[in-house]
């Protein structure tokens, strides 16, 4: 009877100290865009390119995805859209929420005829933010 006993603290035991290992993603970012709509309905022009160096973390344990700007952006991610490759890009893709509770896409594009640079698109029906990324 003791060495049922002893087998089943040790079973608990061993699953109780195994580690989950979340799948993690750290990137920095290089520069940053936007592209706002105008009052017609109609896309403008990307802003210059600003320099920033930021970091950016897609954690897809917790789901969620960080920009650690001045404000912290912090997007839950609500669904994980199939990844998409064709001749000139990598895009994985996450429907999430902000902060704000406003929904929106981003997406991680590799873009594979420009020495596979990576970017994050942060989508609003309003406006665009684009980062340059790469990762660390």
């Amino acid at each position: 009877m003791n060495s049922i006993r002893t087998y089943i603290v040790l079973f608990f035991l061993i699953i109780g100290l195994q580690q989950t290992y979340s799948q993690s993603y750290s990137f920095k970012t290089s520069g940053f865009s936007v592209l706002e709509k105008n009052e017609r309905g109609k896309w403008g022009e990307w802003s210059n390119l600003d320099l920033v160096n930021l970091s950016v973390i897609l954690d897809t344990n917790k789901h969620r995805i960080v920009v650690y700007s001045q404000e912290i952006q912090l997007f839950r991610i609500l669904d994980y859209i199939e990844r998409e490759e064709n001749d000139t890009d990598i895009v994985y893709s996450f429907m999430c929420k902000d902060n704000d509770g406003k929904d929106c896409k981003l997406s991680i594009i590799t873009r594979k005829k420009q020495d596979y640079r990576k970017q994050l698109y942060i989508n609003y029906d309003d406006h665009i933010i684009l980062y340059n990324i790469f990762s660390v």
